[in-house]
């Protein structure tokens, strides 16, 4: 499995939180951002990042979600998203992505 096929995945599951994002998980986000702060697993940058992002409107962080630039590849990686979607809702994701 090569890196771009990981990153296609990861986009796929974004697509999936994008389409139901709401204020309410952004403040979420903002929450496992500060967690990740705290136990040191994030690098200050992407937390940062981040941080920016999620400060914008819903349709702003959705847009941004989506998209497949280096940028927004490198955020992915360090998604605060984490717990959005369920098990079952991932696996759906991923096998559609595959097909």
């Amino acid at each position: 499995m090569g890196h771009r096929s990981a990153e296609l995945r990861s986009l796929a599951l974004h697509r999936a939180v994008a389409a139901r994002l709401t204020p309410a998980l952004l403040q979420e986000a903002l929450a496992r951002l500060a967690w990740a702060e705290h136990a040191g697993t994030t690098h200050p940058r992407y937390l940062a990042a981040w941080r920016a992002l999620l400060a914008e409107p819903v349709a702003v962080v959705a847009a941004a979600l989506v998209r497949d630039d280096e940028h927004m590849r490198a955020l992915r990686q360090t998604t605060p998203f984490v717990g959005v979607l369920s098990p079952q809702e991932r696996w759906r994701v991923l096998a559609e992505a595959r097909s």
